[in-house]
């Protein structure tokens, strides 16, 4: 930990070094050729990008870290490690011209032609296609030929929505292929089961030679047939196997059932009671058949998390008489039961901490994919600048233990049915208990117990309410920290850190959350309204007890009224090629009224962290310009950090910058970053904490500015991000020196800096960068 200042250099000092050694031409022979640079002229947006694809990959730059990887651990073909370097192939040279030729050929350039050059120094290829796009073709006069009048009705009256054929649009191969796709799927919606994606025959002319293509579109009558035939859907046959996936015989011991007199369930695990899942079946006896809704059951059941594999198939019926289809469903089961053990290590500045969990999951705990579910999980945290044993340096210890069963379902007093055609809703009842000690001074045992409703408006509109969340906490606080903390005139933690009770009720709304993980333009939002207490108020009616504060008390201690509000608003802008702005602001805000004149420390925000403002810790940035040293001694800083530092309001912004770097790195993705980050959080109320109270007169004296650089390793199924962030502005000094970015590259300024405050703020240590290590994007 004491090189963690280090980090910073340490990393780019790393990736240096390999982009220097990666490009080592020591084995290679007189007549070969290492490609390392790759050019391609003459293709504009949006096609520049996809022409690159287009190029064998034995001739592209190889990726630095792969061909470090192979040139420093690869012997005599004994050890394959990396990748192999891409020397230069003349022949895969010409191939490649010739399908960037066609690609153009293919997105309207019909004339269009691509040249190659080569160029070599000191066994260093560089590889230059230059393309001659010539005139770009538009369709113009579209016809159809379409000989069933049904079918024909069906598809001028829909194509509008979907198609990209239209006069003065760019010739394009990919588009009538899309044309095709749509028009078979359009079909298959409308009750044709037997159409295949032949029967819709394209006619192009460009004979003209003018920049022009006229296009007829047919559609065939099946062979021999007059139309096209359409079917309806009888009875679903629905087969749940054992999760081990085998059936010895399709007689053996298995739950039979008939539901609606259409679906027959054949379940061979014993597990599961098919009433329930009913409603996520859209095949309905007597509808027209529909591949959407087959697609949509399928994916229905998946939501559930229950099961490993869905497959929806249909065969005809035996009666000939009848255009008809028999629903047929094979389902396997996940494991019922399953456990999970895992683990991480954190560290910021001078604090390392250790974490391990353990979560036991029941996927099926009443018959009707209902998750039960326990989750243990204990963690520590030291402190390297306290000397002394380990012991000595423990921190804090926290023990949590939760347990939350989770229903397919809405479960409401009220019959509420919902068609789950936009998504499973859910209802969630969980209960938790925490044990958390800091040091010697403070210890806090909490119980909490919450009910939620989660559901689906449209596949980009979420709703999520919670009508009942408890938590009683019964805290334990030292009588010296108590002591210093009332000497000093900071009453307010006390009233923040103590026994209370807790009774709220919210309500989230996000719009967009599928969208994250695309490179569309789109907004994104997610807004919270919380407001607690008031039920409380009301039962405390029937009380007469007060505390030394004379604040009234419901089982034995204080309740807290207020209302909270918070919102995350994003905006993504698409440059192409995974080149992405993100512009994101999350304001917040909570007021306590009533009882208690102060929020619960629970809900009180706070700043910095992994995604936030990250070139500071988390719960180590304002309030306001709230600075440390004005805590009277070494001991109040220790016993309260992580505890003084929040705030009533929050206001963070993020400007992020995304871009490719690396196509394959060890089998990932590795996407760069740059942003800005700023804000700050602040107290509504004088608290005693100099600087900390919201002045509107002096918000940007008081707002946090931080910088930085960061690397997202994208392995497909999670993405491992490491983020250095640079302080800019500080807050928590005045004037001129709040711009800690004049001592980035004076060291003998940042070393008075950090000396100078290790004095004033003792224990606490500055630091000009902080490291932030995180899964996934940080928004």
């Amino acid at each position: 930990m004491k090189s963690y200042r280090y980090y910073p250099v340490a990393i780019i000092t790393f990736f240096v070094f390999i982009a220097l050694g990666c490009r080592s031409t020591k084995r290679l022979s007189k007549d070969e050729a290492l490609v390392t640079k790759l050019t391609i002229n003459g293709v504009d947006e949006p096609f520049a990008d996809q022409a690159e694809d287009f190029v064998a990959l034995d001739i592209r730059p190889n990726s630095p870290f792969n061909l470090w990887l192979y040139n420093t651990f690869s012997r005599k073909g004994k050890l394959k490690i990396g990748e192999a370097p891409h020397l230069l192939d003349s022949s895969l040279v010409e191939i490649s011209r010739n399908q960037i030729e066609k690609f153009l050929n293919i997105k309207g350039y019909l004339n269009a032609k691509v040249k190659d050059s080569i160029s070599i120094k000191n066994k260093r290829a560089h590889v230059v296609f230059t393309a001659i796009p010539g005139t770009e073709f538009k369709f113009r006069n579209i016809s159809f030929d379409v000989a069933d009048s049904a079918v024909k009705e069906i598809y001028l009256n829909n194509r509008k929505s979907f198609t990209r054929i239209d006069s003065g649009k760019r010739y394009d191969t990919d588009s009538i292929a899309f044309e095709r796709e749509q028009i078979y799927l359009l079909m298959k919606q409308n009750g044709y089961y037997d159409f295949v994606r032949q029967y819709m025959r394209p006619t192009v002319d460009t004979n003209f030679n003018a920049g022009v293509a006229d296009i007829q579109i047919a559609i065939l009558n099946p062979p021999g047939l007059a139309k096209h035939p359409i079917y309806t859907l009888g009875d679903t046959y629905v087969r749940i196997q054992p999760s081990s996936g085998i059936i010895a015989h399709p007689r053996q011991d298995r739950d039979t059932v008939v539901i609606d007199s259409q679906y027959r369930f054949y379940d061979y695990s014993h597990f599961f009671k098919p009433k329930k899942f009913v409603d996520y079946i859209y095949l309905d006896k007597g509808d027209i058949y529909n591949i959407s809704n087959a697609d949509l059951t399928t994916q229905r059941f998946f939501d559930l998390n229950a099961f490993r594999s869905v497959s929806v198939d249909f065969a005809k019926s035996k009666d000939s008489s009848k255009r008809e289809l028999v629903g047929l469903m094979d389902i396997i089961p996940l494991k019922k039961k399953s456990n999970r053990l895992d683990g991480e290590y954190t560290f910021n500045s001078s604090i390392t901490g250790l974490n391990a969990g353990l979560t036991y999951q029941n996927r099926n705990f009443f018959g009707g994919a209902e998750l039960f579910e326990v989750k243990l999980r204990g963690g520590v945290q030291f402190d390297k600048n306290v000397d002394g044993s380990l012991s000595d340096r423990l921190l804090s210890r926290d023990f949590q233990v939760g347990v939350s069963l989770s229903f397919p379902r809405l479960i409401t007093p009220f019959n509420i049915r919902s068609s789950g055609r936009n998504g499973i809703p859910h209802t969630r009842i969980a209960s938790s208990y925490q044990n958390y000690r800091l040091t010697q001074s403070y210890l806090r045992k909490s119980l909490g117990f919450n009910l939620t409703y989660d559901w689906v408006e449209t596949k980009y509109k979420l709703h999520s309410f919670t009508p009942v969340n408890i938590s009683y906490s019964n805290a334990l606080i030292s009588a010296d920290l108590a002591q210093l903390l009332i000497s000093q005139g900071n009453a307010f933690f006390l009233s923040t850190l103590r026994s209370q009770l807790l009774s709220s009720s919210y309500y989230t709304y996000t719009v967009n959350l599928p969208k994250l993980t695309t490179y569309n333009n789109f907004t994104f939002f997610s807004g919270t309204a919380e407001i607690g207490g008031n039920s409380a108020a009301l039962a405390a009616q029937l009380s007469n007890k007060y505390n030394s504060d004379g604040q009234k008390l419901l089982f034995g201690v204080p309740y807290y009224q207020y209302v909270k509000l918070e919102t995350d608003v994003r905006f993504y802008k698409s440059f192409g090629g995974e080149r992405q702005l993100v512009v994101r602001v999350n304001p917040g805000v909570g007021y306590s009224y009533g009882n208690v004149k102060s929020l619960p420390f629970d809900k009180r925000f706070f700043a910095g962290g992994s995604s936030g403002i990250r070139a500071w810790q988390a719960r180590t940035l304002g309030p306001g310009n709230y600075n440390r040293a004005s805590l009277a001694s070494d001991s109040a800083r220790f016993n309260l950090r992580n505890l003084d530092q929040l705030g009533d309001v929050k206001f963070e912004g993020n400007i992020e910058y995304r871009f490719k770097l690396i196509k394959n790195f060890i089998g990932s993705k590795v996407k760069g970053a740059t942003f800005i980050d700023f804000g700050n959080v602040w107290q509504l109320r004088d608290n005693g904490l100099d600087g900390g109270q919201l002045k509107f007169n002096k918000l940007f004296e008081q707002t946090a500015i931080g910088v930085g650089l960061g690397l997202r390793f994208d392995v497909s199924f999670f993405v491992f991000r490491l983020d250095a962030g640079f302080k800019f502005k500080d807050p928590q000094f005045r004037g001129d020196d709040q711009y800690v970015v004049k001592y980035w590259f004076d060291r003998e300024g940042r070393n008075r800096l950090k000396s100078n405050y290790a004095i004033t703020n003792a224990p606490d240590k500055y630091s000009i960068s902080q490291i932030q290590f995180g899964i996934g994007m940080p928004f």
